[in-house]
Formats: C-alpha cells, sequence, structure tokens
C-alpha cells in the first residue's frame, strides 16, 4: 500500500511538470473578479434573466463554485460537517465527500472557496483543516490540521481563505507565531517553507500571486499587515502596517479584517480593506523586493465585497455607507457613488455585477469612473446572509444563498 502511493504521488508530479495546468480559482483568472466573457445580456428582464436550474441542499456557507470546463465544485456546511460537492454542469451531483468538521459559531458554513488545478482539488474549513482531493472521485488524498500541525490560531470567524497555488506549491496562513506563513507540497502536504511574519492571526485574505521576470510573490494579510513572500524561499521582502488601530487596542475583532484580495497591475499593487488603511496604491519594485506608498483614501473603504479595476478606475463597496463607490486609480480621488447597498461585485463583457446584502441582484454600466444602474431583481430562494460572490462561466451566471445555488443564463440571443 505505501508503494502504490509513492507511486501516486510520483504520477502527479510528472503530470504537472508536462504542461501548465488550468487554475480555476476565486474570483476568476488572477483573482480579479473580471470574468473573461463576450455576447452577454446588457439589460435583464424585470424578473431577471432566465433561471437555468436551482440546486438545494449544497449546506450552509457563503463560498463561491469553481467552474471547471465540464463540472463544478462547492463546499457546504452540514449537521457541523464540512462537505464538498462536486455537480455536472446540468445540476446533476457527482458525487459529495464529507471532509471533516466545519465552522458552525458566528455566520456558521463553509467560509473558503476551494481551489482546482488538473485532477486534484485544494479545500479549507473554517476550523483549519486544509485538504487535497481527487477531482474525479472526491476520494482526500492528504490533510493538514493548521492548528495542530502548524500551531495556528483560530480567527474571531473562522479561517476564510481560498487556497493559492504557484507550481508544486499551496500557500496558507496559520497565524502562528512561528508558522505563520506556510508553503506547502500540493502533492504530499509536507511542509516547504515558512516564515513568522509578524506572528498574527490570519485577516480573512484570499492571497494574491504576483509573477515577476526574476521571481514570483506571495501577497497576503495577516490581522495588521499586508506581507509580500518570495513564493520559492518564503523570504518576507517587505510589509505594509495597517495603523487604523494603535498597537494597544488591537484585539479580535478590532481592526482585523482585510478579505478583499489585492490587485497588480503595470507594477502596482492596488488594496481597498476597511478594517485597515482602506484604499491604498502602492509601486512595487521591477525584482519585487520593496514597495512606495503612492496615495490612500479612507473614504473608500471596502473590506471584504472585492475589488474591479478597469482602466483607470476601481469600484468597489462602502463599509461605513452602503454604497456602491468608484475611485480614480492614478489620482486616489473618489468620482462617484450609488447609494444601492454593501455587497459584493464582480464583472464582466463591460457591465458590473452587483449583489447587495438585501438580495438585489444588480446589473450596471459604468465608464471612466462613473455607473449607472440598468436592471435590478430580487433573490427570493435561499437561506440566511447574502455575502457570496457570482461566479459567471460561459454565458451562465451562478448565484449561491447559503444551501441554494442558482444558474443563470445571461447570454444574448
Amino acid at each position: 500500500m505505501k508503494n502504490l502511493k509513492i507511486v501516486f504521488v510520483l504520477v502527479l508530479i510528472l503530470a504537472s511538470c508536462s504542461g501548465k495546468e488550468n487554475i480555476y480559482e476565486w474570483r476568476g483568472n488572477g483573482r480579479t473578479g473580471i470574468y473573461r466573457e463576450a455576447n452577454l445580456l446588457k439589460k435583464w428582464p424585470v424578473d431577471g434573466p432566465k433561471k437555468i436550474w436551482t440546486v438545494d441542499n449544497i449546506g450552509n456557507g457563503f463560498t463561491s463554485p469553481i467552474i471547471t470546463r465540464n463540472s463544478f465544485i462547492i463546499a457546504g456546511e452540514a449537521d457541523s460537517m464540512s462537505i464538498l460537492y462536486c455537480f455536472n454542469l446540468k445540476g446533476k451531483k457527482l458525487w459529495q465527500t464529507t471532509l471533516g468538521k466545519e465552522w458552525t459559531k458566528s455566520f456558521p458554513g463553509s467560509r473558503c472557496t476551494p481551489t482546482v488545478v488538473g485532477d486534484l482539488i485544494y479545500a479549507g474549513t473554517g476550523l483549519g483543516n486544509l485538504y487535497c482531493v481527487s477531482r474525479k472521485n472526491g476520494k482526500i488524498i492528504w490533510l493538514k490540521d493548521l492548528i495542530k500541525d502548524f500551531n495556528g490560531v483560530l480567527p474571531l470567524h473562522g479561517y476564510s481563505e481560498a487556497p493559492l497555488i504557484d507550481g508544486d506549491k499551496v500557500f496558507w496562513t496559520p497565524g502562528g507565531k512561528e508558522y505563520n506563513v506556510v508553503a506547502l507540497n500540493r502533492f504530499t502536504g509536507k511542509l516547504i517553507w515558512t516564515n513568522k511574519g509578524f506572528g498574527e492571526a490570519s485577516a480573512y485574505n484570499p492571497p494574491k500571486l504576483i509573477v515577476l521576470p526574476s521571481r514570483n510573490i506571495l501577497v497576503t494579510f495577516s490581522s495588521y499587515h499586508l506581507m509580500g513572500f518570495d513564493t520559492k524561499t518564503g523570504k518576507l521582502f517587505w510589509a505594509h502596517e495597517q495603523d487604523n488601530y494603535p498597537l494597544d487596542k488591537r484585539a479580535p475583532g478590532y481592526g482585523d479584517t482585510h478579505a478583499n484580495t489585492v490587485l497588480f497591475e503595470k507594477g502596482s499593487i492596488y488594496y481597498v480593506e476597511g478594517d485597515g488603511n482602506c484604499a491604498v496604491k502602492l509601486n512595487l519594485s521591477s525584482d519585487g523586493t520593496t514597495i512606495t506608498e503612492v496615495w490612500r483614501n479612507k473614504k473608500f473603504d471596502s473590506y471584504m465585497g472585492g475589488i474591479i479595476k478597469s482602466g483607470d478606475y476601481m469600484y468597489a463597496n462602502g463599509s461605513e455607507r452602503p454604497l456602491l463607490m468608484a475611485i480614480n486609480a492614478t489620482t486616489g480621488e473618489l468620482t462617484d457613488s450609488l447609494k444601492i447597498g454593501t455587497g459584493t461585485l464582480i464583472s464582466a463583457d463591460n457591465m458590473l455585477y452587483y449583489y447587495n446584502q438585501k438580495g438585489d441582484l444588480m446589473l450596471l454600466s459604468y465608464d471612466k469612473g462613473k455607473m449607472q444602474m440598468v436592471s435590478s431583481f430580487r433573490i427570493k430562494e435561499g437561506t440566511n446572509q447574502h455575502f457570496s460572490h457570482p461566479v459567471i462561466s460561459n454565458g451562465i451566471l451562478y448565484l449561491r444563498h447559503g444551501k441554494t445555488l442558482i444558474a443563470y443564463d445571461i447570454r444574448k440571443k
């Protein structure tokens, strides 16, 4: 049996070396929230676009589905257990796997969107377990307990990351004093490197991979620092402190929620963390080893709804005020706002898709930092909070509301 496992791992490693595998991950290609789609509806009927199917009983949770070429993967919590589901694109269940205990305290349910690479799925739980699972049949290949194995610190609302892949590595932030950020061999789960960082807890942040000519940089948040690591060695090159809370006021739940993945474009890092420094632009040196702050704006204060950058402008929700806002990414100046509630935001085919916390799904046009409402309708199916990020693939919009996933056809006829 041991020899068979060794052979299986070798096959996986050799397969990874034979060519670049597609990575299906949180908020689409590069985690930008912009889906590469075309010929989509520019206006919806009053009751919304055509509903293709609805899948119920996927468990409690807020994670988005990961859509591949012929199936989708989604996680949910049922009877305090984390369940990983695989469906075909018509909504028929192919398999499900029970992973282990899931988060059932504040906002109970799945909160770590899986990542799919080739024949493998990487799925985390709010209680701090990271799994590698076979995409073919849901069989668990390896498991790491972030708290037991790496002395991780459980965040106030549970771990809420999305596994990040770079070559043979998968990254996570256990948040411990010794093993603060780790890189694991994604085929075996073996520790490759660890960095102490600042010894702070995880900040609910799905990390970002920045690919440069000389090296790749892992960018993620701990409670009060944005950090940039060399993905090969684990060296911490730089950090940007979130200085809204003084040292003596820092505690779980106070200034430590940084749930938006950062953006990188043309040598600049953009982040919007309303529980920290809010909107910030940093210039990254060409070798990735240093940063320089360009501007920050405290009024652009999203902390969990996602950021869209298009041209010279960024769009995100408000936290202190229930707004969808736009900002000039060059100057850091606000350019527009719509009072349509706090929500989650994605983009496709030069349109914005906004899902607010009241359950309204909206379609908006945008141009040079100005926005206009085009269509909206209310989501009536599902359970609990409207926190999930929509996903678009091949002209189909997928929206999760608690235990329910709905697929809408948004293609032009």
